[in-house]
């Protein structure tokens, strides 16, 4: 797993080593600038070839304090570069200043930004064969305003690729919020005109939790981190971004199917048992020993026909479920998809998580809380259990949270899917994963971690019906086998956007159950 940090953590670490005498603040910013450089020069080696054309605009800040370095290095490896800053010289912070006099004093001209008129900011028409470079260095990760009065260069990004030029953004595309992931904008503005769209974002020592949530993958383009000499924070709070699992996690060594885990995935009534089906499979496939489904007697015939490998048992009522689960063997239980929004499915809910296994609830399970959910808070909380909403049935549970994620942000930082999902996990005492492309997995005592589907692990295609009810089965199956309830959440987020990117387009649901395989084989898990 990997750091990922506020804005908020990254200024304590930067600060913290600054006065522990560690480094100066000129040295970080000499850092941060040749991480730029070099980022540059490996996401695109035909720029190493000089000379080429830099548009570098700084801000009033210590991010343009880090353009000026851009801008020197470029210029000492034969580049022209045109600079503009973004406010008054005399404002600059300290750190910045001494490097716009580096600047100067190597005879680079620093021109006032303006929109229009003599002097104002443009692309160049054409030449310099396609080594063009925008640099933006207006704003990092401490923007808490809607960026104003640099239309011009947010539309020069955004049209840059189609000149051929690329665009480098220092640590976040200016006007994103470093946080969220969400562009902070004018109150009232219709469009964002001014927005950054980069090709390249180079972040500093690590990610940030914006690169990856909401606006920001696209935003960001590709993304770099660049090492500046910095260690830390030893936070168990920090955020964590899911990554490749070892291996050996998901071995499955030998012994009885028992000890493997017993998984019961609750059924819908006829012409609703796919998903609880799908779930079921996946529970299999991700290393379960054994899955039975639970089927109300109307649908039993339908799912008899329909499965081989998994188990069936008659759950009629809250009743036959709990004298089900007198059997000590079952370990984990899944349930809500395609079971319908009910008194019934509230009452099976109720008996599953007051067993004291390991639950999943999913879909109906949740949104039959819809009117009371303080209900579902009160049986969860302290469990081992799992809440896997998406949008609509968070804002369902959740909906002063979800109002604040929808909100436009007019300052920031901006509320974040990562502060949602945390003060979710502390009201309903559990895990929660609120699914998305930028899936957060928070715990009740504050632990979150990131699963993201962006970059060179975007998989939109995933976005099918039915791959949710794959993930509750993936997430029953892992706590069955004996893993926790947010190292389950973990490894079944990461496995379920493997398995969709190793399939590819063309995906359905029932294909995922079916990848899990080559997506363990790869992991040398057996």
């Amino acid at each position: 797993m990997t750091e990922v940090l506020s804005a908020g953590q990254m200024r304590a670490l930067e600060t913290e080593a600054i006065e522990s005498g560690q480094v100066t603040g000129l040295e970080l910013m000499e850092r941060a600038g040749r991480g730029v450089v070099e980022a540059v020069f490996s996401q695109w080696p035909d720029l190493v070839q000089a000379p080429g054309w830099a548009a570098v605009l700084c801000g009033p800040g210590n991010n343009g304090g880090d353009g000026f370095v851009i801008a020197r290095l470029l210029r000492d490896w034969g580049w022209e570069v045109d600079l503009w800053l973004l406010g008054d010289p005399e404002r600059l912070p300290p750190d910045a200043r001494a490097n716009h006099d580096r600047w100067c004093a190597m005879g680079g001209a620093v021109r006032p930004y303006r929109e229009e008129g003599e002097g104002a900011f443009a692309l160049p028409d054409s030449g310099h064969d396609g080594r063009v470079l925008l640099v933006d260095a207006l704003f990092g990760t401490g923007l808490t305003r809607p960026l104003e009065g640099v239309d011009a260069f947010g539309l020069a990004t955004q049209m840059a690729s189609r000149r051929g030029a690329r665009v480098v953004a220092v640590d976040v595309p200016s006007g994103l919020c470093a946080d969220s992931g969400r562009y902070l904008r004018r109150e009232g503005a219709a469009r964002y005109h001014e927005t950054v769209r980069a090709d390249l974002t180079v972040s500093f020592h690590a990610a940030k939790l914006g690169h990856y949530l909401q606006d920001g993958p696209a935003a960001c383009g590709a993304l770099a981190i660049a090492d500046i000499g910095l260690e830390g924070p030893e936070d168990p709070l920090v955020a964590q971004l899911v990554d490749a699992p070892d291996g050996e996690v998901l071995d499955k060594r030998q012994g009885h199917k028992y000890g493997h885990g017993h998984a019961l995935i609750l059924s819908g009534d006829a012409g609703q048992t796919g998903a609880a089906r799908l779930a079921a499979r996946a529970a299999l496939r991700i290393g379960a020993g054994l899955v039975k489904l639970g089927v109300p007697p109307g649908a039993q015939a339908e799912v008899a026909a329909q499965i081989t490998a998994l188990m069936m048992r008659p759950v009629p009522d809250i009743d036959a479920l709990a004298e089900l689960l007198d059997d000590p063997r079952f370990s984990a239980i899944g349930l809500g998809p395609g079971m319908g929004v009910s008194e019934a499915t509230a009452s099976l809910a109720a008996v599953a998580v007051s067993s004291g296994r390991a639950c999943v609830l999913d879909a109906d399970a949740l949104s039959v809380f819809a009117d009371n959910p303080d209900e579902l808070f009160d049986l969860t909380s302290g469990t081992q259990c799992v809440l896997t909403p998406h949008g609509g049935e968070f804002a369902r549970l959740f909906p002063d949270l979800a109002e604040r994620l929808v909100a436009v942000p007019t300052t920031g930082p901006a509320m974040s899917r990562v502060d949602a999902a945390r003060e979710a996990a502390r009201r309903a005492g559990c895990v929660v994963l609120l699914k998305g492309a930028d899936t957060v997995i928070a715990a009740a005592d504050g632990r979150v971690s990131v699963h993201a589907a962006c970059y060179g692990r975007a998989a939109p295609w995933l976005a099918t019906a039915g791959s949710g009810d794959v993930l509750t089965g993936l997430i029953a199956g892992l706590m069955a086998r004996g893993f926790g309830p947010m190292q389950a959440s973990e490894l079944a987020a990461w496995c379920h956007v493997e398995a969709a990117r190793r399939f590819g387009p063309g995906l359905i649901a029932e294909d995922l159950p079916e990848a899990l395989p080559g997506v363990l084989r790869g992991l040398d898990a057996c």
